[in-house]
């Protein structure tokens, strides 16, 4: 595996190793649940739902990578990489700009699978 100095570097990568829909989907949930712990654990101040905001996130994501995408999860060599992918993928599909950096990155659309 090619080793990356920048996040810019890094993130054609990230979405390589996301190429199946499914697992997208999966990032998603847990990214989007991970928010949804925080938000509560702070609303209610129990401090100790904190340790499930990790946990929810990445739960859905490894899952994933070990029964979808069949790879390594990023997050295991590039955590803080990994963990502002996540986010910034989900923007991207948020905001309808993700299909063009998935293009970008090499990544083929279903259909032309």
């Amino acid at each position: 595996m090619r080793e990356y100095t920048t996040y810019g570097d890094f993130f054609p990568y990230y979405l390589q190793e996301h190429a199946k829909p499914e697992t997208r989907i999966f990032h998603y949930i847990g990214s989007i649940l991970a928010i949804g712990v925080l938000v509560f654990a702070l609303a209610t101040m129990n401090w100790w739902l904190l340790l499930a905001v990790p946990l929810s996130g990445y739960f859905f994501a490894w899952v994933s990578h070990a029964f979808i995408e069949k790879n390594k999860p990023a997050t295991f060599t590039y955590p803080l990489w990994s963990l502002r992918g996540d986010y910034h993928m989900l923007f991207l599909a948020m905001t309808g700009k993700l299909e063009s950096q998935l293009q970008r990155a090499g990544v083929a659309s279903p259909a032309a699978e």
